[in-house]
């Protein structure tokens, strides 16, 4: 079991050009882009060892955002 994979978020993608990080969750489905998120602050993020943590700490609340209908 060497993969640890996060309880809350199911996927991540992110647009260096546009600097949009699209989260998926997995308890909703439901997928939001946070705009204006630094390459660094990505990066961090895929390396972090708990990515719920990671994203409520740094990235919820610190970025604007909005929910992509399905």
């Amino acid at each position: 079991m060497g993969r640890h994979a996060s309880t809350s978020i199911k996927k991540t993608e992110y647009d260096p050009s546009t600097r949009i990080l699209s989260v998926w969750f997995v308890a909703s489905g439901k997928r939001y882009d946070f705009e204006r998120v630094p390459p660094e602050t990505y990066a961090a993020f895929r390396s972090a060892f708990v990515k719920g943590r990671f994203f409520n700490d740094h990235i919820r609340n610190h970025f604007r955002y909005r929910r992509i209908p399905d």
